[in-house]
């Protein structure tokens, strides 16, 4: 029956949600606790590994929890269950797009939905920063975890450093500040 409930769940997640993975952690995040699967930290953590892992965070999050779940087969189920709805939302997409695409109702609709990804991904981002003590009391183990974001953005925004690049510095920069 669980890995019913979790098929069903990751489906209707896949089915509602829309603006990519990020924008989706909210939603899996409350589903996830809300079935008691894991607590916000521990999820926290699953987005953590997840967005370091190869392939798409929502999905990877999806598996994350399905493993811990129900093992092998909740992994199966969960990624079965988000997978599906993008699968057959493209397929119908892609069959009528091109026909559409120049629609004036179609494009104020993506228009519309733009706002709310964005704010959706920021949402996101900031119940991370919460949980994981980035925003936090004013000390100096939140300064230095602000300091490291702020540092990051400014080498991806303005310097072009490359995405790995910047990772692999801010691990340096936690081993060497927090061991």
């Amino acid at each position: 029956m669980e890995l019913v409930e979790l098929f069903l769940t990751f489906l209707m997640v896949g089915f509602v949600s829309f603006g990519g993975g990020y924008a989706m952690i909210p939603v899996i995040e409350a589903e996830v606790t809300a079935h008691g699967w894991m607590t916000t930290q521990q999820f926290t953590d699953v987005v953590a590994v997840a967005g370091m892992s190869p392939g798409p965070i929502a999905t990877n999050c999806a598996i994350f929890v399905g493993y811990h779940t129900a093992e092998l087969p909740g992994a199966i189920a969960s990624a079965l269950g988000m997978v599906f709805p993008s699968l057959l939302i493209i397929l119908i997409i892609a069959k009528f797009f091109f026909r559409f695409n120049n629609n004036k109702y179609v494009k104020s609709a993506f228009y519309g939905l733009r706002p709310i990804i964005t704010g959706l991904i920021a949402y996101s981002a900031i119940q991370f920063a919460i949980s994981n003590d980035v925003i936090g009391d004013l000390s100096w183990h939140t300064f230095s975890l602000v300091a490291i974001f702020g540092l990051s953005l400014f080498a991806l925004i303005r310097l072009h450093v490359h995405p790995i690049l910047v990772i692999i510095l801010s691990g340096i920069c936690g081993v060497i500040l927090y061991s």
